[in-house]
């Protein structure tokens, strides 16, 4: 399978900002036997600007565009580096690509994204995809990694979307003050009552939560594309998602049947 495997900055951190050494070094294990058994695997990776702000000591995210760029500039490259020391000791090599929104909206620079991603992926390269937040603005950003991760899957042909979150994945009401609430396992249509279910906004480090996750599924299901949202505190929910077991939530894509 080809498979896209979107990240949040609460999966890859602290609530400090600082990096969760253990987990992240599980993620890439699990990443790196996914690979080795033959599947063709794509990160898209929030936690920059989250990684930033704990590098750079902030007190919280900050609100400001200078101040929020500058922190995804510290962050990117810390990002990075921890991405290829730790898939470098399972002998895989990681390749970055940072995108706009004017990237993915214009013709040309959206083939120019084409063809390096496909032809990473035929040399046996992971690419990293993050959205390019040191240069983003209003008007060119994508806004979100759920969205972002959508988009790569579309654009790669891919054959499953993975979010992994702090969240098990859809409820039929907020569990967090609805103790009673059921998780979701299949949904077929992401309808009005579907969308209806989503809730605030993620951590205090990232940017999503279940609304952008929504608007990912609507992207990848329309593609015929199953999306999944996953608890990413085990890393190893990846295995089981993989072997077709039911975890979390399965968006089911289009032409597709459960």
């Amino acid at each position: 399978m080809r498979i896209v495997i979107k990240i949040g900055t609460s999966t890859l951190a602290h609530t400090t900002g600082q990096l969760n050494i253990r987990r992240v070094e599980l993620l890439c294990k699990v990443m790196s036997d996914l690979k080795n058994a033959g599947h063709e695997v794509i990160l898209v990776s929030s936690g920059a600007i989250g990684m930033g702000v704990g590098k750079l000591s902030l007190k919280s995210r900050p609100t400001d565009m200078a101040t929020k760029q500058a922190a995804a500039a510290v962050g990117q490259c810390e990002l990075m580096y921890t991405y290829d020391k730790l898939f470098s000791e399972y002998h895989h090599t990681v390749a970055q690509i940072l995108l706009t929104g004017a990237d993915l909206r214009d013709e040309e620079r959206r083939e120019n994204f084409h063809r390096t991603l496909f032809r990473l992926l035929e040399l046996g390269a992971l690419p990293i995809i993050n959205e390019n937040d040191t240069v983003a603005t209003e008007e060119i950003s994508i806004g979100d990694n759920d969205s972002l991760g959508a988009i790569v899957a579309v654009n790669a042909n891919a054959d499953l979307l993975i979010l992994l979150s702090d969240i098990d994945g859809l409820y039929d009401a907020d569990p967090h003050t609805h103790p009673d609430a059921k998780l979701i396992p299949v949904v077929n249509a992401v309808d009005e009552e579907v969308l209806a279910l989503a809730g605030g906004a993620g951590s205090s480090l990232g940017t999503g939560g279940m609304a952008t996750k929504l608007h990912a599924a609507q992207l990848a299901v329309e593609a015929g594309i199953d999306m999944v949202i996953a608890n990413g505190a085990d890393p190893e929910v990846l295995y089981r998602i993989t072997d077709g077991e039911r975890v979390g939530t399965r968006f089911v894509g289009k032409g597709c049947a459960v």
